[in-house]
């Protein structure tokens, strides 16, 4: 089984498990070491993956990391682990304690769902309080699956994951502020985009006028760049589509699927890229209506699409899975319903 598809299988493992396990050392037997067997170590050899590994600090002695994973004796991976219902944002110290003594290179502190990576970019030997890669067991994307499967056994190669670890660490800090700065755009942001814009005095007034007009711009923009790949998508499926119809023999189904509802499929993908990986939404049509779906199962719907009437609708499940109605003018007041969409799914994680 490729790395890939065996990942995935254990990230539906751990949303099954992780309501049933209350306590630190159940959760390293079912999340942790299991994960590490899927990155190809031999969890059950200590000259490998040694647990309780003592990186004592300072005067303190007997001070030890949850596991290390060793090569030709020496550490090159501290794991610091915790209950899968404890947060880790009050624990990262107790790792870099541990990472300062050691000469291991990463550091890995994890509940079993959120797994966080750190190295030393800022300075040498002491570990960056930031990490350079987190990794949501219930919400793979592939490019997390990309970056992890460089922390297998077989493709481990510390100098080249380093060399990348500044990237994807500031990479990912940079998209964390345009997100904040797409939904609330902050004052700096406004006085930053007037500069080229508004040859005026920018004063409070003046930021407090543009910054609605800002986020309407930036919003637009977005969604500009999301329909210019959706329309190019369509083109390369409106091809592929051409080309069956001429080899396979005419249907005998009522199910007529338009453009329309594939660009719809399309920007619902595009909405939930960043919840869940976009190959697990799925749309199946029917006689009364366009159904997008988790898993490609009929129990988890995400929405329905209903574009044939005159007035358009797209229906979203609550938490009862009872179906809200609500009107759409054009395909682009979709977007209007981002939240509601991505709430859906993250009841199905």
């Amino acid at each position: 089984m490729e790395f890939t598809e065996s990942i995935k299988q254990f990230s539906e493992r751990v949303s099954m498990l992780k309501d049933t396990i209350s306590t630190e050392e159940a959760t390293k037997m079912s999340l942790i070491v299991p994960m590490f067997q899927i990155l190809g170590y031999d969890v059950f050899n200590p000259l490998e993956f040694c647990p309780e590994y003592i990186a004592d600090v300072g005067i303190k002695k007997g001070e030890k990391v949850d596991y290390a994973i060793l090569e030709d004796g020496q550490p090159i991976i501290l794991i610091e682990c915790k209950s899968c219902s404890e947060a880790l944002d009050k624990h990262s110290s107790q790792l870099f304690r541990y990472f300062g003594t050691s000469p291991a290179k990463f550091g890995i502190l994890t509940n079993g769902i959120i797994y966080r990576f750190y190295t030393d970019l800022e300075e040498a030997n002491k570990m960056d309080l930031v990490p350079f890669l987190e990794l949501n067991m219930l919400s793979l994307k592939e490019s997390s699956i990309n970056e992890l499967k460089k922390f297998c056994k077989e493709n481990f190669d510390k100098d080249k994951i380093f060399s990348t670890a500044e990237e994807l660490k500031y990479s990912s800090l940079i998209k964390g502020v345009l997100s904040s700065e797409f939904e609330s755009p902050s004052e700096d942001f406004v006085r930053f985009v007037l500069t080229n814009v508004y040859e005026g005095q920018k004063n409070q007034r003046i930021i407090e006028k543009f910054t609605p007009v800002v986020k309407r711009a930036f919003s637009s923009f977005v969604n500009e760049i999301v329909n210019n790949k959706i329309s190019s998508a369509l083109s390369k499926d409106t091809e592929e589509m051409e080309m069956q119809e001429i080899i396979e023999p005419e249907s005998t189904s009522k199910v007529i699927t338009t453009e329309e509802e594939i660009e719809t499929f399309y920007i619902i993908r595009g909405l939930l890229a960043e919840v869940v990986d976009i190959n697990d939404i799925v749309h199946r049509d029917t006689e009364s209506y366009f159904g997008i779906l988790y898993k490609d199962n009929n129990r988890k719907p995400i929405c329905r699409i209903n574009l044939d009437t005159k007035n358009k609708q797209i229906l979203i499940p609550d938490e009862n899975k009872k179906f809200e109605r609500f009107y759409i003018d054009s395909l682009n007041d979709i977007y209007k319903y981002k939240n509601q969409l991505i709430e859906v799914v993250k009841r199905y994680l």
